[in-house]
């Protein structure tokens, strides 16, 4: 059964006590990258959601475009590079994908996995090969192999995961449309069921049975011996938000916690909306019934001060979050890393810590 994320969960907000993203000095761009956008990131992680250590160094992958001095453009020339934090600096080490024939346009956000010797992308396929600018989204991965100094190549061509859609999901395959209001299959984010070992592929989606423009959900595929097959949402939004983006669950203590962005401009017009955060819910199993976390969903928030300090935080096993800078601000540029957070976790509350991360 799919799990509601209600206006009155929404409702419950409060802001006076809601952890509230610090303000930081400065956010510069990665050493090589001043004259690109960076946005989306996620590390390789190993199978239970960690952060992956290759040849003793973390790697995370983040969306890049050229900064071509509209930071709305970036999402029709995105590409996913390489990030490598070194001496407290984020260091741009490349395209991590060769040029091949595919029937996407551009890559769109996901997660990388390390396991049995091999980096697993799971991402976005958007738009379309035969016609530039569409908001078209599949859900597409590919296989590198590590060499035994670390390094990772030898990728295959990208394939879809999931080819057909099932009743409960609309499909985003429109051509047209704006940020913000377009449906949604998209920024794929393994997870390993530590209760039986079964891998799952979560997902931001659109509810297909409603009458409400804000039909945002949470998607779930499972893997079996024939592929990835699709399971009815374990969470929606219907007639309170449009994007549940970059859903993702990591597993802690017993319990399941689900993580998803979105912004206030993506509310319903008939919910008091919420501010743009990172929200989520937990429950007991995979399955649900999942319970908003804090009582309302909201896990970090932007200050009212400075709505657009950042955006698309993403949460390793370890409570490590990453984000990017959304607005510039008096933050350093638009479209750079954030300051990595810390989440603590206590049950069904989830806070923010008061130690900073480098």
């Amino acid at each position: 059964m799919t799990s509601p994320w209600t206006s009155a969960h929404v409702a419950a907000i409060d802001r006076d006590k809601a952890a509230i993203v610090p303000a930081f000095a400065d956010a510069p761009r990665p050493l090589g990258g001043s004259d690109l956008y960076y946005w989306d990131m996620w590390p390789v992680q190993n199978p239970d959601g960690t952060i992956a250590s290759i040849a003793g160094r973390h790697l995370w992958m983040a969306l890049t475009a050229p900064d071509r001095g509209d930071p709305a453009a970036r999402h029709f020339e995105a590409r996913i590079r390489w990030l490598e934090q070194v001496d407290g600096s984020w260091v741009d080490r490349g395209a991590v994908l060769p040029p091949a024939a595919v029937p996407y346009e551009r890559e769109w956000a996901g997660s990388a996995l390390l396991d049995e010797g091999r980096v697993t992308l799971f991402f976005t396929g958007a738009g379309s090969a035969q016609r530039a600018g569409g908001y078209q989204q599949m859900l597409f991965e590919a296989h590198g192999a590590v060499a035994a100094d670390g390094s990772i190549g030898n990728w295959t061509v990208p394939t879809p995961s999931i080819r057909t859609l099932i009743p409960e999901y609309c499909p985003a395959d429109a051509h047209e449309g704006e940020p913000g209001r377009i449906k949604a299959f998209r920024d794929p984010a393994f997870f390993r069921d530590p209760a039986d070992g079964a891998d799952y592929l979560v997902f931001t989606a659109s509810l297909a049975a409603t009458t409400s423009d804000y039909n945002g959900a949470v998607g779930l595929a499972r893997r079996t011996s024939q592929g990835w097959a699709l399971l009815p949402p374990i969470v929606h939004a219907d007639n309170v938000n449009n994007e549940l983006e970059r859903a993702h669950i990591v597993a802690r203590d017993g319990r399941y916690y689900l993580f998803w962005v979105t912004q206030h401009s993506t509310f319903s017009p008939d919910v008091a909306a919420g501010p743009t955060g990172l929200y989520g819910m937990v429950a007991d199993g995979i399955a649900g019934p999942w319970r908003p976390l804090n009582g309302s969903g909201l896990v970090i928030a932007n200050p009212d001060a400075d709505p657009f300090r950042c955006y698309s935080w993403f949460v390793s096993a370890e409570g490590i979050t990453a984000g990017f800078v959304d607005a510039p601000g008096g933050h350093g540029f638009v479209g750079a890393p954030a300051p990595l957070l810390q989440l603590v976790f206590d049950g069904d509350s989830v806070g923010l810590s008061a130690v900073a991360l480098a």
